[in-house]
Parts: structure tokens; C-alpha cells; sequence
């Protein structure tokens, strides 16, 4: 019902609002003829621009109702010109924005209409142009025109809280009545028409803490006097209505959290009314003794506190300073403490609040007193050193064994125990120095130099003899003094350059000296010529008198071909006691200047080939790279064609190691090893033949003629013997065999082999005729093998 009323009521405003543009004239008609005016947003023709011509446009509506369900095309209103007799030569074209998308026309009868549902929160107005054209010619017969649809708005939009949530804060204790934050709710619809964008506020969730004012939106406490301390944050639901809040209305929420922001009204105070605490007297100085807390149940500033020590029996012994990050009291040691002279303090400190709120000083007062004991227990202290650091100096001269001086400590416990001391060799890794252990008197154990160190900090300990595990640690600061041991030299290496253009008396290098000992002093040096240039005809030096020396020229006509560099002595001399002097060369080079002085090129001058071209010099140059290219090519081939070095028909089997892991089967073997090839000596010497089987050469063993009996009757200790002497002179006569000797086991055994056993563990057991004293006469390598045998014989 009342959104039927409201249509009605919508419908008859429109009709007064037309009602009155037509009566003012606006939109260009006239009411007297019915003929539209030329729109000053139309598109002139060039016959208007001076006349003003009569339009002839009449239409019957300019606003649609946005959001249109129906299923027909929405009727907008309707064009007709005076041209148009209605024959249907005359054609009605529409263009501008939403023209042929969102609005069409009738091109015979000029009807207007929306196919599309509008959104006048997406678009408010829409500016079209209209024109009536000849059907046939498509030429205007009349001049354009503009006008405006404008979309009519609806309650469509409910308000939203473009910056909610929202997040507040407020002290607690705050009065009735005290601003939190304010919210604001945009509602999308036309604040210009109706009711529907005029918002109201109300508090859905949040009472009876807090309120809000219906058309500010400002909320409010509503409760005096909360406390963050029972309670710190509020979770709060605004709504926001359309319509005024009336029946029908669109609505939208938003949350609000408020923080109870806290406010200094508690005072700090202590859990206890006395502390007590217990220290080493061994305790650091600087060390914390204890920390004490007084309780404030503010937070942040509001909870910062401040201690002080009121009064104690030990002044000076301590001091409290706050903890910025935990607000504790933190007590700490200023002095260090001795169980034998006290061995109690008492303490009075006061907790004050930092920041105290005059409002709530009612609720005071803002500070708390506590007392605190600490008890010293006894500890074994190390030793202690009458003077933590102890000066002393030495010559730099002084002889190994010289006394520096001395360093005392002393047990500071009852017990009194010796001391014996000792240096941190950390600190004299080069035991420059030395300490009695009884005395501790510090003395030189090597030469010292003070140009390599000139002051040593060495660290001495003190040991308890009863107990060594105690150690005090002193500091020996040994400044070594300067003697004059070190002569001067050149500041820096000189380059110096010399002009052949140069002219008599001209200055061509200023020299300086630098020395590595320190006189008290400081430093004056004496420069000059050395003896054996004192006189000489080219240059001379001159002593500025302020560590400085110049070097002149004495002639004139230097030239690079006669001699390209000078060599100049320079005797530099200290003032030290006793005084020091070194010789020192100064390298001068002859170099060719312009005329500025600035050298162009130095040094011996290059000979250069005169009377050849460039083209001639490549030339050569290419003969001689052509020329090298063959030399290597030449050497690359003949290496690659050279013998190696050791033949393969001389490479001997010792360099071998062949090993045979399978038994034979003895003569009947046939895949065996064949022992008539070891047998058989008689056979003729080939470089080609293997040399790990006997080689058929004639043997040394001497026969009757005609008496040499087959292998199989020969002793095998003949055999061997034969073999073995063959392969010894073998070696002795051949320049290429290697230096050194070469063990060749032949351990043939099986069953029926004409070899028989050559096991040794066999031997043992059968009475052998062998003799071995042959071995002797093989000369120095084989006199180990001989002994062996020897003794083997004599131990079976």
C-alpha cells in the first residue's frame, strides 16, 4: 500500500515539474505554437548562424523510472517536426549516449523507448540528439537538436559504512556523556529526491555501556567511571536505516571496537614489606645483586616507575636503576665487597610512580617503601696486586737478564698464603721478558728492538701456593726506549729524470730521508755526495738544511746515446749520538723533453732500420712467421717417427709380474708349461725370444766331446745352476739393463713331471746332496742369497 502511495505521489510531482517547465519556457518549447527551440548544445548549420530559425520538435516525456521490470520496452516519450505531413517521407534519427544499445526510435513516428533496465546510481542522465531526415536523400530537414533523459531514482540502495569497521579508543574513568568516534553510513540513492538517502543511527549491540546519536552518528558513554582494569574492550553493532528509519527502509551494520585506554589511577606497590638476599663477596663489581618489583596494575607510561636507595649502612656500596622493559628494581654493585669487613647491609628503597595524573590524585599516593637485606658469604679469593697496572721502561740497548722492575700481590684471605707469579705467555709470545716466581721482579730475556715493538703489555699471574686454582691477574705495561741504532735512507724510491735540454745549476730532484728511530729531539739530516763522486763533473748537492737536499746539474749537454742513466751515491747522515750514516743511489735517466721540460722518452735510444718501407717489413715479417711454421711443422713429424726408448724386443720380462694361480698336472698335462723348454739350453740366441724361458744359446757347462748327455739325464741342480749363470751374464754385459736387481721364481710342480720337486718344504724331508757355495763366487749381488742358503743349510 504505501509503496503504491508512494508511486502516485512520484507520479504527480512529474507531472508539476513538467507542468512548470513548459510554463517557463525551458527546454526550448514555446507553448503558444508548440515548436521546440534551438538547444544551445546543438550543432549549428552554417544558415543559422546568423538567423534564428523556428523548431518544430514536440515530445511528450524526459524521465524514466530506473530499474523497470516490465517485459515490454519502456516507453521514454515521443519527436515529431511540423516538416513531417505524415506520408512517410520524412525519417526520425536518434544518436548520443545509450543511443541504438539502451534507447530506440520509431523512425516513422518519432516513439522513444528503453529496452534496457537503467541504474541511475550508475548513470543519472543521458544527453541524446534527434534529427529528422528526408527518407529518400538522407539530408536533415531540420537542424539537430539535444536533449536529456534523466533516469528517476528509487529506493534500491541500502546505506553502507564505507570505513567501517571502526576501531576507538577512550580512558577509562571517562564521564557520562564523553565522545568515542563518530561513523557515517553513504546511501547511494538520490538525497534529492525523497527519503530514500536520509540516514538514521541506532546501537543494536553495546548497552548500557555506550549510545549514538541518530543523525550524527556520534557515539557516546553511556556509563560513567569504567574501569580498564575490569574490563578494556567493547564490541559495539551501529546500524544504519534509510527512509528515516521508517517502515520499509533499507538498513546496513557496522562494528565498533572501543578500547578502554588506560590512565594512571593505581599506585605501585610492593608484595612485601622486606626482602632478603644473599652475595658472594667474589661478586664483580657492576654485577647485579637483585632485582625488586612493585606491583602497579596500569600498563604502558602509566605503569613506568622510578627507585631510589632512601637511606642503608652501606653508602656508595649500591645503586637501584630501573628496567625500562619490565619496570623491576634493579640493584647493583658499586664497590667491591669484603666478607672480612662486612658482611651485612641494610637497605630502604622507595618505588614513585613517573607519571602521576593530577585527576586521580585522590586515589594516591603514587610511591611505596620496602626494605632489603643482603647477607656477604665468605668465598677463597685469588690474589690481588697491589697496583692493577704497573709501568715500567727499558733501554732498547738493554743486555739479556737486565731487571725492568717489580710486581707485588698479596692473599687477601685470612689464610695469607705465598704467592708465586708467572707471565701469560698469550701476552710474550716471543718470551722477550721473564718473572721470578719468589720475588716478581720482570726482567729482559732476549735483545729487545723498539722499532719492531716499542711497548709490551704483558699479564702476570699471581697463584696461591696452597691453592693454585686461585690466580689474580695484574698488567705489566713495558715501554722500550730509543737509542739511535737504525741509519737514514731515502723517503721514498726516486725516478728521477734528467733533460737533455737541461742547463748548468738546474734543480732536478729534491730528496728527503726518513729514519725508524725517534729522537726526542727529532730528526736532522745531513745529506752529501759520497767520496767517489765528490768531484765529479756532472751533478752536484746542495743541503737545504730542513731534511731536505737538492740535486744540480754542474753542465750542460747530456745525451741519451753517450750514457742513458747515471748513478749518483748520496751519503745520508743522522744526528744521533752516536751518529749514523748509510750510502744511498740515486738512479738519474737522460730522456729526451719539448720544449716545456716534459719528457718525452727515456733511456738508452732504440736503433731503428732506415730505408726500408712498411711493405718491406711486413714483408720480411712474414718470411721469417712462414719460416718457423715449417721449422715446427719439420720437428712435430720427426717426433712423432722417433723409436721409443726402450726397444720392445729389448724390454725385459723383470718388468713384469706374471702370477699363475692354477697347479698343473704334471707331464701329463699337455696344456701345461713345457719343461723341455726349460731343460733345453742349446738353443740358439734370438733378441726376439721371450726372457723368461731358458734361450737356446750354447751352454758354459763343459762336456766330454761327444759325451753331452739328453736334459732328462742332467742333475737338476745343473740345470738351474746353468740357467741362472745365463741370465747373470746376461746382465753384467748389457748397458741398457736397468739398476737393479730382479728375483724370478720358477716353482713348476705336479705329478711325474721330469722336473721332479722343486719345493723347499720337500727338501726338508729328503737327504739332499746339494751345495750351494757356487753363490759365493757370484760376486756382491748374490752374497745375501749365498748367506741365506748358508745359514737355511746349517739350521737343517
Amino acid at each position: 500500500m504505501g509503496g503504491c502511495c508512494s508511486g502516485i505521489c512520484r507520479a504527480l510531482a512529474l507531472l508539476a515539474l513538467l507542468f512548470t517547465l513548459w510554463e517557463r519556457g525551458c527546454l526550448g518549447l514555446n507553448p503558444s505554437s508548440g515548436d521546440l527551440e534551438k538547444s544551445p548544445h546543438s550543432d549549428p548549420h552554417p544558415w543559422e548562424v546568423l538567423n534564428r530559425h523556428k523548431r518544430s520538435w514536440v515530445w511528450n516525456q524526459f524521465f524514466v523510472l530506473e530499474e523497470y521490470t516490465g517485459n515490454e520496452p519502456l516507453y521514454v516519450g515521443k519527436l515529431h517536426s511540423d516538416v513531417d505531413k505524415g506520408d512517410g517521407k520524412v525519417k526520425y534519427v536518434l544518436s548520443g549516449e545509450g543511443a541504438t544499445s539502451i534507447f530506440t526510435i520509431d523512425e516513422n513516428t518519432g516513439d522513444i523507448h528503453a529496452t534496457k533496465r537503467l541504474d541511475r546510481e550508475a548513470q543519472a542522465y543521458y544527453t541524446l540528439q534527434a534529427q529528422a531526415v528526408d527518407r529518400l536523400t538522407n539530408l536533415p530537414v531540420e537542424p539537430k537538436s539535444e536533449f536529456v533523459v534523466k533516469v528517476q531514482d528509487i529506493n534500491d540502495n541500502e546505506p553502507k559504512f564505507l570505513d567501517g569497521p571502526y576501531l576507538a579508543g577512550v580512558p577509562e574513568m571517562s564521564p557520562l556523556g564523553t565522545m568515542v568516534v563518530q561513523v557515517a553510513a553513504t546511501d547511494a540513492d538520490d538525497p534529492t529526491y525523497g527519503n530514500s538517502a536520509r540516514v538514521v543511527y541506532s546501537i543494536i549491540h553495546g548497552q548500557p555501556y555506550f549510545s549514538v546519536e541518530p543523525k550524527t552518528g556520534i557515539i557516546r558513554t553511556a556509563l560513567p567511571n569504567m574501569d580498564r582494569e575490569t574490563r578494556d574492550q567493547y564490541v559495539l553493532v551501529i546500524q544504519a536505516k534509510d527512509m528515516v528509519g521508517q517502515m520499509g527502509g533499507l538498513s546496513g551494520t557496522t562494528s565498533v571496537t572501543v578500547t578502554l585506554t588506560d590512565v594512571n589511577d593505581n599506585p605501585p606497590r610492593f608484595t612485601h614489606k622486606s626482602y632478603q638476599y644473599t652475595v658472594l663477596e667474589s661478586l664483580p663489581v657492576q654485577s647485579v645483586v637483585a632485582r625488586i618489583k612493585a606491583a602497579d596494575a596500569d600498563i604502558g607510561s602509566n605503569a613506568e616507575m622510578d627507585y631510589r636507595i632512601m637511606d642503608g649502612d652501606g653508602p656508595g656500596m649500591f645503586n637501584i636503576t630501573t628496567d625500562e622493559e619490565t619496570q623491576d628494581g634493579v640493584i647493583s654493585l658499586l664497590k667491591p665487597l669484603d666478607f672480612e669487613t662486612k658482611s651485612s647491609f641494610s637497605l630502604r628503597i622507595e618505588a614513585t610512580n613517573r607519571n602521576i595524573d593530577s585527576n586521580f590524585l585522590s586515589m594516591g599516593p603514587f610511591s611505596d617503601i620496602t626494605s632489603v637485606k643482603v647477607t656477604v658469604e665468605d668465598v677463597n679469593e685469588p690474589p690481588v696486586f697491589s697496583s692493577p697496572l704497573g709501568k715500567m721502561v727499558v733501554s732498547e740497548d738493554a743486555s739479556v737478564g737486565t731487571s725492568i722492575g717489580r710486581v707485588s700481590a698479596h692473599d687477601p684471605d685470612t689464610t695469607n698464603s705465598a704467592i708465586r707469579y708467572s707471565i701469560d705467555r698469550n701476552t710474550d709470545l716471543e718470551r722477550f721478558f721473564n718473572v721470578d716466581a719468589l720475588s716478581g721482579v720482570i726482567s729482559t730475556a732476549k735483545p729487545l728492538d723498539r722499532e719492531a715493538n716499542s711497548v709490551h703489555n704483558l699479564t702476570i699471574f699471581a697463584i696461591e701456593s696452597q691453592d693454585p686454582t686461585q690466580i689474580g691477574k695484574g698488567s705489566a705495561l713495558i715501554t722500550v726506549l730509543d737509542i739511535n741504532d737504525n741509519a737514514p735512507v731515502f723517503a721514498i724510491d726516486y725516478e728521477t729524470l734528467l733533460c737533455e735540454n737541461a742547463i748548468p745549476g738546474q734543480v732536478i730532484q729534491t730528496i728527503s730521508a726518513v729514519d725508524k728511530d725517534e729522537p726526542l729531539s727529532g730528526h736532522r739530516f745531513y745529506f752529501a755526495l759520497a767520496a767517489p763522486v765528490a768531484g765529479n763533473l756532472n751533478f752536484t748537492l746542495r743541503d737545504n738544511k730542513d731534511n731536505t737536499a737538492s740535486i744540480l746539474t754542474k753542465r750542460g749537454g747530456f745525451r741519451r746515446q753517450e750514457q742513458p742513466v747515471y748513478r749518483l751515491p748520496v751519503l745520508i747522515m743522522d744526528s744521533g749520538s752516536p751518529a749514523l750514516s748509510s750510502t744511498n743511489t740515486l738512479s738519474v735517466r737522460v730522456c729526451d723533453c719539448d720544449s716545456d721540460g716534459v719528457a718525452l722518452s727515456c733511456g738508452a735510444v732504440a736503433y731503428t732500420a732506415t730505408g726500408l718501407s712498411t711493405g718491406a717489413l711486413l714483408a720480411i715479417l712474414g718470411c721469417i712467421i712462414t719460416l718457423l711454421v715449417m721449422v715446427l711443422l719439420i720437428v712435430t713429424m720427426r717426433r712423432r717417427r722417433k723409436e721409443p726408448l726402450i726397444l720392445e724386443e729389448e724390454r725385459d720380462i723383470r718388468e713384469n709380474i706374471v702370477r699363475y694361480d692354477d697347479e698343473g698336472g704334471g707331464e701329463e698335462d699337455t696344456e701345461a708349461f713345457d719343461m723341455v723348454t726349460l731343460r733345453n739350453l742349446n738353443v740358439i740366441r734370438d733378441p726376439n725370444v721371450r726372457r723368461d724361458v731358458t734361450p737356446d744359446t750354447p751352454t758354459f757347462f763343459h762336456y766330454p766331446s761327444g759325451a753331452r748327455p739328453s736334459y732328462k739325464s742332467l742333475p737338476d741342480n745343473v740345470v738351474f745352476r746353468e740357467f741362472i749363470w745365463e741370465r747373470l751374464k746376461d746382465a753384467d754385459v748389457d748397458p741398457s739393463a736397468p739398476p737393479y736387481d730382479s728375483l724370478q721364481t720358477y716353482a713348476f710342480e705336479g705329478s711325474g713331471s721330469v722336473a721332479e720337486s722343486l719345493s723347499s718344504l720337500e727338501s726338508l724331508s729328503t737327504d739332499s746332496d746339494q751345495n750351494y757355495d757356487y753363490l759365493s763366487n757370484w760376486g756382491p749381488r748374490f752374497k745375501k742369497l749365498a748367506d741365506l742358503y748358508v745359514i737355511t743349510l746349517n739350521n737343517t
